[in-house]
């Protein structure tokens, strides 16, 4: 494999780390900027070892106290969203890891295209929000989205060697159906955010997590699928897979179903999308078909999780309604991280702010920002 330099926003995050593992593993992989939220410590130590260009810590009061406890090394220390996109757009990375959580990824995203940069794409709410302006850009600037998500990569590797993307007759995404699967609505009411965040298969953040159990997050993977792959809403068919072995698949016009499956551990789309076209060898997460014995499938109950219904009619609408069912979300999983809603509450909230929003068929990057600012305020102003 050539050597590639990275950059990686969102460090300290799951897709972050894991990340910087790969890059421990192959030396020709070359961190040159890092990003974090504020958690200072892991970045400081990150800084240390990989001796990137640029550090960015959003939280400016933070960023300032790194400064100075980096002042030893030649690092650039950035703060705020001009930072990060300034760690986004260093001159000297070819491919940017799109770690960060939310519609925060959207600029930065942008921003590193224009400068001609890869996007190894792990901020689904990026194309959620604003897929018509990235793909645009994308293509005027004649860069690669490399799909980070293990759904979307298992798509990606699927489809390799076809034609058209005509050939395509359905996608077929997978959902492990959260810690919840099989619950009633009433047996939802009582759930707790502790209850919440223990995902059966998966090891994530707290808001993706959250939204892992609602069916928030199949949605929103929804959305981003029509976006890469060029495919209708209605051409993407959820199925609930408990194992998490079979990460997605895809039916041709001529009925083949081609999939990817592989241990439930997010290295390997992390690495084939640094690597890519080239596959390397990876240790520690081959897949055992004697473990598993059978695989199982079904349909999702999109009457008690009807969070994805929303997300169908936000994707199949498009416009603005993506950022509002996006953003609505954003704000109701804050809202019963802190104990002020309850867990059914985060789905009508979103269908509440949904129906409440203006909709702009083809909004700019300042009406999508907008949008969101909107969603927040109507779901946390909700008595």
């Amino acid at each position: 494999m050539n050597s590639k330099n990275v950059a990686v926003l969102g460090s300290t995050g799951s897709i972050g780390t894991q990340t910087l593992e790969i890059a421990r593993e192959y030396k020709n992989i070359n961190i040159v900027s890092l990003s974090a939220y504020s958690n200072t410590e892991l970045l400081e130590k990150q800084a240390r070892e990989f001796l990137p260009e640029v550090v960015c810590v959003v939280d400016e009061k933070k960023a300032a106290e790194l400064k100075i406890r980096l002042a030893d090394t030649d690092i650039k220390v950035t703060g705020g969203a001009e930072g990060l996109s300034d760690a986004a757009t260093v001159k000297s990375a070819d491919t940017v890891v799109t770690g960060v959580v939310g519609i925060s990824g959207l600029k930065p995203t942008l921003d590193a295209i224009k400068e001609g940069k890869n996007i190894a794409l792990a901020n689904k709410e990026t194309l959620v929000t604003g897929g018509h302006l990235v793909m645009k850009a994308a293509e005027n600037y004649n860069v690669k989205i490399l799909p980070v998500d293990s759904e979307h990569s298992a798509i990606f590797q699927s489809i390799q060697g076809m034609n058209s993307h005509r050939e395509i007759k359905k996608i077929l995404l997978t959902a492990s159906g959260g810690p919840f699967y099989g619950k009633t609505a009433d047996e939802l009411k009582n759930i707790t955010p502790e209850m919440a965040l223990k995902h059966p298969n998966w090891n994530m953040g707290a808001k993706v997590t959250i939204d892992s159990s609602t069916l928030v997050n199949k949605g929103l993977e929804m959305i981003e699928a029509k976006w890469l792959f060029s495919v209708d809403i209605d051409d993407i068919k959820v199925l609930v897979h408990r194992q998490s072995v079979l990460h997605s698949a895809v039916e041709f016009t001529d009925n083949a179903v081609i999939a990817q499956l592989g241990a439930p551990d997010m290295k390997l789309p992390i690495q084939y999308a640094l690597t890519y076209p080239e596959r390397l060898p990876m240790h520690g997460n081959e897949l055992d078909f004697i473990k598993y014995g059978s695989l199982t499938f079904d349909e999702p109950d999109t009457k008690t999780f009807y969070a994805l219904e929303l997300a169908k009619k936000a994707g199949k609408r498009g416009g603005n309604l993506p950022t509002v069912f996006n953003s609505a979300d954003e704000a109701a999983v804050d809202l019963f991280l802190k104990g002020k809603i309850s867990y059914p509450q985060i789905s009508e909230r979103i269908q509440y702010a949904m129906e409440k929003s203006a909709f702009k068929e083809n909004p700019s990057l300042d009406e999508i920002f907008e949008t969101d600012a909107f969603a927040r305020e109507t779901v946390y102003n909700l008595k």
